[in-house]
C-alpha cells in the first residue's frame, strides 16, 4: 500500500487548508485511514481517523475545527482544517490500517508540511 498526501502549505491564523491522501497498490481490506501530525520537538500525535464505514474520531483539540472524510471509491481520505492556529503547525502524516486474516498492517504517507503564521 502506498499513500500519497497533498494539500499542505502556508496559511495565516484563522485560515483553512484541505489535505488529501490517496491510497494505491494492494488496497483491499483497508479499515481505518486518518492523520497524525508531528511538530518540531514533539511526539507524533493523532489528529483524526475514519473507518471504512464512516465512524470518526478526533483529538480533543481538533474537534469542531477539523473534519475528516473519506471516499472509499477513490481510496482517498480528506482532512478539512478550519480556524487554523499557529500551534497546528506540523508535518501531517496520513496513515492506513489494513487487516488481513486478523493481522493489522500500518502504512504511512510521506508527510505534508502545514505552517500557520500568526
Amino acid at each position: 500500500v502506498q499513500l500519497q498526501a497533498f494539500g499542505g502549505g502556508l496559511v495565516q491564523a484563522g485560515g483553512y487548508l484541505r489535505l488529501s491522501c490517496a491510497a494505491s497498490g494492494s488496497i483491499f481490506s483497508i479499515n481505518t485511514m486518518g492523520w497524525y501530525r508531528q511538530a518540531p520537538g514533539k511526539q507524533r500525535e493523532l489528529v483524526a481517523g475514519i473507518t471504512s464505514s464512516g465512524s470518526t474520531n478526533y483529538a480533543d483539540s481538533m474537534k469542531g475545527r477539523f473534519t475528516i472524510s473519506r471516499d472509499n471509491a477513490k481510496n482517498t481520505v480528506y482532512l478539512q482544517m478550519n480556524t487554523l492556529r499557529p500551534e497546528d503547525t506540523a508535518v501531517y502524516y496520513c496513515y492506513a490500517d489494513q487487516e488481513i486474516a486478523t493481522r493489522h498492517y500500518d502504512y504511512w504517507g510521506q508527510g505534508t508540511q502545514v505552517t500557520v503564521s500568526s
